[in-house]
């Protein structure tokens, strides 16, 4: 792996750069493409095929894009903070032991705010980079494209996603995002399926980080779960260092047995730090550019 991930990123941020979505000269046309998307919906893998312009609700629930809170957070990636992280209500998928499922959920929680008023909210803000995140924020693409199209500050975005998108929808972000903030969760599809209802998820999320690798920098989470350190851990990160390039990787220690974990008796604990330290050490002797 190349020693220098986020190069560009801290360009843009000294004022040598520019951010992707001030570059891209057919952010109308995304617009346009998203919205037809609606009428049928597949910006993410589950393809729906809901007709959300006219009300109909896929698996995530959202309709009118809600924020559910949006606040200048400092408990990011040290390269990322401060970040203007804005929260969406809804999720594609369900996991059993979500932090967020207060909102990930809850797709009607929050507020809807007018594009043109959100980017004036963002060109206010002392911070780095603007966060968008979740549940998750492929179901509001669209109304984060409009934004983008009244935002005049450089600054870079952040796409921070289980990456469960359609190709379709890698290509509306394309020239667009600055860093793709990815949550890496699992080496197999059993346990996707049964932790967070999801199915084919290596391969589309495998599929997608290598898109994501080719259009921007980016930033690859991965939380360490109990007892998942052989079926998940080792099998992602063993792939990240094969298959992606000058990237970061964030080897998470910090789960606990939130929301129904306690129902799955592999999860029901918080991580031990042996667990922890393994992932970590395994991380390095990959020669991952890890960020500890």
């Amino acid at each position: 792996m190349t020693s220098q991930p986020l190069r560009r990123y801290y360009a843009i941020l000294s004022g040598k750069d520019k951010a992707n979505y001030l570059l891209c000269p057919h952010i109308e046309d995304k617009i346009k493409t998203a919205k037809e998307i609606l009428k049928d919906c597949h910006l993410c893998e589950r393809k729906c095929g809901v007709n959300r312009l006219g009300g109909e609700r896929g698996y995530c629930g959202v309709l009118e894009s809600k924020i559910a809170s949006d606040f200048i957070h400092i408990g990011e990636e040290p390269p990322l903070i401060p970040s203007y992280t804005i929260f969406f209500s809804g999720c594609t998928f369900k996991c059993v032991y979500c932090q967020n499922y207060d909102i990930s959920y809850y797709p009607t929680r929050g507020i809807y705010i007018k594009p043109e008023i959100m980017a004036e909210k963002i060109e206010r803000q002392i911070a780095r980079n603007v966060n968008w995140v979740g549940g998750d924020p492929t179901p509001n693409l669209p109304y984060i494209l409009e934004i983008l199209s009244h935002l005049r500050r450089n600054i870079p975005q952040i796409w921070n996603s289980n990456m469960y998108l359609t190709e379709e929808s890698m290509q509306l972000l394309n020239g667009v995002v600055d860093i793709y903030l990815t949550d890496f969760k699992y080496g197999n599809d059993r346990c996707a399926e049964r932790l967070s209802n999801v199915k084919n998820y290596v391969d589309i999320v495998k599929r997608n980080h290598l898109i994501a690798n080719k259009q921007c920098e980016m930033i690859v989470r991965h939380l360490v779960l109990p007892n998942h350190l052989e079926c998940c851990t080792v099998p992602i990160l063993k792939w990240i260092s094969k298959n992606l390039s000058n990237v970061y990787v964030n080897i998470m220690g910090q789960y606990r047995p939130e929301y129904r974990a306690s129902e799955y008796l592999d999860i029901n604990r918080k991580l031990h730090y042996e667990e922890f330290r393994y992932a970590v050490e395994y991380g390095r002797e990959l020669n991952l550019n890890l960020i500890e």
